[in-house]
């Protein structure tokens, strides 16, 4: 749980833990949020069939794999999230985004925990697209094959809800073949 220890708006010391995402100071009744934050994560196939997932540039989970995708900004869609950071991270806009599924998770960054919901898209990349990774982001981009449980498994996953999302996505294959 994130801990502070000041009040933002009178510098109180003390300013309590209400619940897991609202903090209260007594002294000045200032109202303190740490609400759920968006994020979106996508499935893209090559033309081999294999999911192409980014080896993490940085913390948390830096060399880690993770699909592409990030945060939701501000007034901004979870689709429109997917094409932006698509482009940022890999240098191509998908064609088309479908919404898979999404699943709770916990982010990890310096020190603060941020509760998460990351919504899951498939998504589809123009023929021949040429990848450009941002470097800042992305070490490489590497094509692995989902096809099971235990090809899904062997693979180093940055984050729990990639890994339930990939469970759910194999589940609706096996139900619709």
């Amino acid at each position: 749980m994130n801990d502070f220890n000041f009040c933002p708006s009178c510098g109180s010391k003390n300013i309590k833990n209400v619940n897991m995402r609202k903090w209260l100071c007594p002294d000045c009744g200032f109202d303190l949020y740490n609400n759920v934050a968006s994020a979106v994560g996508l499935i893209i196939k090559n033309s081999d069939g294999k999911v192409l997932f980014e080896r993490r540039a940085k913390e948390p989970r830096r060399g880690f794999l993770a699909l592409p995708g990030g945060f939701v900004d501000p007034n901004e869609t979870a689709e429109e999230a997917c094409f932006r950071e698509c482009f940022e991270e890999i240098g191509v806009k998908p064609l088309s985004v479908s919404y898979i599924c999404s699943f709770p998770n916990t982010y990890e960054y310096k020190g603060i925990t941020y509760k998460t919901c990351d919504l899951f898209f498939e998504a589809c990349l123009p023929e021949n697209a040429v990848l450009k990774t941002e470097e800042s982001e992305v070490l490489s981009m590497e094509p692995h094959f989902v096809r099971n449980e235990k090809e899904l498994e062997e693979l180093p996953l940055a984050f729990e809800s990639a890994k339930k999302t990939f469970l759910f996505w194999l589940g609706q294959k096996e139900k619709n073949s």
